[in-house]
């Protein structure tokens, strides 16, 4: 395993995994907070993401590139809260 990336927030990482394994690529995060039992200590010990080390070049490719979403058309909303 390599560590690939370093988050300070937890819920970061997660979602770096789930992005992750939806390609098919196995990952994990790794905290050292005791357990959860001491949040603090991931000021000095940040929530990280490996990978197996075949894995790591890709995975960085797929978080490093840019977001292909849906654009959502704000158009159909409009400011009038009173209703029809």
């Amino acid at each position: 395993m390599v560590v690939i990336r370093e988050y300070v927030n937890e819920m970061e990482a997660l979602v770096a995994r789930s992005v992750l394994e939806a390609h098919e690529i196995p990952a994990v995060v790794l905290r050292d907070d005791a357990g959860g039992m001491l949040p603090p200590m991931r000021m000095l010990f940040p929530v990280r993401l490996a990978v197996r080390a075949g894995d790591s070049v890709q995975a960085l490719r797929i978080l490093d590139a840019p977001f292909e979403g849906e654009l959502h058309d704000d158009s159909q909303f409009t400011d009038d809260l009173t209703g029809p």
